[in-house]
C-alpha cells in the first residue's frame, strides 16, 4: 500500500479560510494518508499575548518551560481538536494524536552544544506498527509536534522532522511520498517573488543557496528533512503551496519536487 505523509505549516493553520480550503483538499487525497501539523504561528501569537516572546535559531524554536506549556496546549489541544473536528465534518475519520499517545514517537532532549534549545526533542523511534494498525482500521492519523522521552517529559519537536521520521520509518515497508505544504509556491530564489520557484533541487544547489542566504530560516529544516528522507528510502518529496497539493499528488507541475531517481542522477 502506498502512503502519503502530508505536513501542513502554521502559516496555513492560523487562518481559518486557508485551513478549511486545505482540509477540503486533503480529504480528496486518495489512498492511505497521514497528516502532520505544528502551529508555530498560533503558538507565537498565544505566547506573545502572555508576554512570552519567541526565540528562533535557523527556523527552530528555543523551548523553555513556559514555551513548552504553550506549544503543548496549542498543538496538542486547540489545533489538533479543531483540525480533527473539521475533518470529521468532511467525512474523514481522523484521529488526533501527539507523539505521546500510543508511544507513537519517542525522542530525547536535544543535548546542549553551541545553543541550548531547551525542551526540544530529537526523534529516536517511531511506532510504525501503531500507524499501520490505524490506517488499516480506516483511521487517518493527525499527528502534532509534541513527543516524549518515555520518562515522563514532554518535548517540542519540529513538525517537519516528525513528518520526515514517520515517512522514513514507513518507507522500510511501503512506497512513501512526503509532502510539505505551506504558504509559498515552493523553494524560491527570491522569497518576495512567488514565481521564482526552483522546480527541482539537489543537495549541492541547496548548500550553495544556503551559503548565499537565499535559503534560510524555516526552509532550512524543511530541506534538511527532505534530503534525509530521500536517503532513507522515501520515493518523492514535494514542497509547495497547500492549495496545490492535489496537483502534486496527481503528478502535475507545481511547487518544488525532489525525486529519489532524479536526486541520485544529479
Amino acid at each position: 500500500m502506498k502512503i502519503s505523509i502530508i505536513k501542513i505549516g502554521g502559516n496555513v493553520i492560523d487562518y481559518p479560510e486557508k485551513l478549511d480550503e486545505f482540509l477540503s483538499i486533503f480529504a480528496k487525497v486518495p489512498g492511505f494518508k497521514i497528516l502532520v501539523h505544528g502551529g508555530g504561528v498560533m503558538a507565537t501569537r498565544f505566547g506573545e499575548s502572555m508576554g512570552i516572546m519567541p526565540e528562533m535559531v535557523d527556523g527552530r524554536r528555543i523551548t523553555d518551560k513556559d514555551t513548552l506549556d504553550i506549544v503543548t496546549m496549542v498543538y496538542a489541544g486547540l489545533i489538533s481538536k479543531s483540525v480533527v473536528a473539521k475533518l470529521q465534518a468532511l467525512k474523514v475519520n481522523a484521529l488526533g494524536m501527539s507523539g505521546v499517545d500510543g508511544n507513537l514517537i519517542r525522542s530525547t532532549k536535544r543535548p546542549v552544544k553551541e545553543i541550548d534549545f531547551g525542551f526540544v526533542g530529537d526523534i529516536k523511534e517511531v511506532n510504525t506498527a501503531l500507524l499501520q494498525q490505524l490506517l488499516q482500521a480506516g483511521l487517518i492519523p493527525v499527528v502534532n509536534a509534541i513527543t516524549h522521552d518515555k520518562k515522563g517529559q514532554l518535548l517540542n519537536t519540529n513538525a517537519d522532522s516528525i513528518a520526515s521520521a514517520i515517512a522514513t520509518s514507513l518507507a522500510k515497508e511501503y512506497p512513501i511520498d512526503l509532502y510539505f505544504c505551506f504558504n509559498k509556491s515552493g523553494v524560491l530564489v527570491d522569497e518576495k517573488n512567488d514565481q521564482s520557484i526552483i522546480p527541482l533541487i539537489n543537495e549541492d544547489i541547496y548548500k550553495e543557496l544556503r551559503k548565499e542566504n537565499v535559503i534560510h530560516s524555516g526552509m532550512i529544516p524543511k530541506l534538511d528533512n527532505a534530503f534525509e528522507a530521500l536517503k532513507q528510502g522515501v520515493q518523492r518529496v514535494w514542497i509547495g503551496k497547500a492549495e496545490n497539493l492535489l496537483m502534486a499528488v496527481k503528478g502535475k507541475k507545481a511547487g518544488t519536487i525532489i525525486e529519489r531517481q532524479r536526486y541520485e542522477l544529479y
